[in-house]
């Protein structure tokens, strides 16, 4: 990985956009885009902003393209243009801290509200206890789950995870010698049933939500799911997994994929924060200035700091702070 830094020149003209700076925020309207006629189509996102289905390829959508896209460099800005239409304005009561904490909690809203549509009362467990996971089982609580059923092989974030918000915790067992993945994963699955008193009818777990991206993960949270139940994919693993198919038909399980977030994702989180039903704060963990950003992505990718401690969210001060 490499980190470098350039001075840039601050930008004068912000037509239609919105400027992000150091608490401060400036709103320009846009026109409307013209109607276009009965049989004719009009799509063009760098002028309009708006982006048909069938317009979209890779995620991406004609000149837009995810900032945290692989090569999309330089969101470390002291300031950041982006279109006004995409923009949310944050409780007066959320630190901006926090707020930069509404996109990954999308994520989770994407996940566990839009995609699986969690009924109350439901049993969810999550492999991962990463930011997106804890944020997942946060969603679910807010969204009145029953039980939250964290699995991970770090102890330190499962520690983390049962503080926060999971009702139970998994440390995943290890794999035996000469075990194959698909032997080891529904081995492993019968032995969290085992231990938290799941079962396929009743007392089973309603919504898997995997966020890990590791194929046993996939493959564990399939044989865990209730029957009829729903397994829902977020954590981005290898092109192509072995999937446990007969199980799959056998107990008649949903299987989705969640992408980031869509329309609603970015209000129901910030209404979720606001409300007090969500709290953003345990997850800070740490602060960097500006110079010392390469530490604090390396510091991220240990997953814990200098002193030991386990690492959540680090925020990294702009370099105009």
């Amino acid at each position: 990985m490499t980190l470098t830094t350039e001075d840039t020149r601050i930008p004068t003209e912000n037509n239609a956009c919105v400027m992000l700076g150091i608490d401060k925020v400036g709103l320009e309207g846009r026109p409307m885009p013209p109607s276009p006629g009965e049989y004719e189509v009009i799509v063009a996102p760098k002028k309009t902003g708006i982006c048909l289905d069938f317009a979209a390829a890779d995620g991406q959508c004609g000149d837009f393209k995810f900032a945290a896209a692989d090569g999309f460099d330089g969101t470390l800005q002291g300031f950041f243009t982006i279109p006004a239409d995409f923009c949310y304005r944050l409780p007066e009561s959320m630190p901006f801290e926090e707020g930069a904490l509404i996109e990954p909690l999308a994520v989770a809203v994407m996940a566990v509200s839009s995609v699986a549509k969690m009924k109350h009362n439901a049993n969810v467990a999550v492999f991962g206890a990463g930011p997106v996971g804890l944020l997942t089982m946060a969603v679910a609580k807010a969204l009145g789950a029953r039980r939250i059923l964290a699995v991970d092989v770090n102890e330190q974030r499962l520690d983390f995870a049962k503080d926060y918000c999971a009702t139970e915790v998994h440390a995943a067992i290890p794999k035996n010698s000469g075990e194959d993945n698909m032997s080891y994963s529904k081995r492993h699955a019968f032995e969290i049933m085992k231990r938290f008193g799941l079962g396929e009818r009743g007392d089973g777990i309603d919504l898997v939500v995997e966020c890990s991206g590791a194929e046993v993960c996939v493959q564990t949270g399939i044989w865990l799911a209730e029957r009829r139940g729903m397994f829902v994919q977020v954590g981005a693993g290898p092109a192509n997994n072995l999937i446990p198919m007969s199980i799959l038909v056998n107990k008649e399980i949903t299987v989705k994929g969640s992408l980031r977030y869509g329309p609603g994702c970015y209000q129901l989180a910030i209404d979720l924060v606001r409300q007090g039903r969500i709290n953003l704060k345990p997850l800070l963990t740490r602060r960097f200035p500006f110079k010392d950003a390469a530490k604090a992505f390396k510091t991220m990718q240990n997953g814990k700091g200098d002193d030991g401690k386990v690492t959540i969210k680090v925020i990294i001060d702009g370099p105009l702070a």
